[in-house]
């Protein structure tokens, strides 16, 4: 995935109402619906990524944050 400093051209936070470019990519799974290796991606702001790191913890469903640009085709 190709970055424009340090965001993705054309990925926006996926807060609620938030356009704001995307700079983090939230790694998360469901334990009970997803096998251990998927992971599933939220796409956030700077000032968003505390929140739905939060959100994610609180459900143990949070694995980590990575920036955009390290994002592969294997994330999704």
């Amino acid at each position: 995935m190709s970055t424009d400093s340090q965001h993705a051209e054309g990925l926006v936070c996926s807060a609620k109402g938030c356009r704001a470019p995307a700079v983090w990519a939230v790694r998360w799974n469901n334990p009970r619906i997803h096998t251990p290796e998927r992971r599933k991606v939220w796409l956030a702001c700077d000032d968003h990524r505390p929140h739905l790191e939060r959100h994610l913890e609180t459900r143990q469903f949070w694995r980590d944050t990575v920036t955009v640009g390290e994002l592969t085709e294997a994330d999704g």
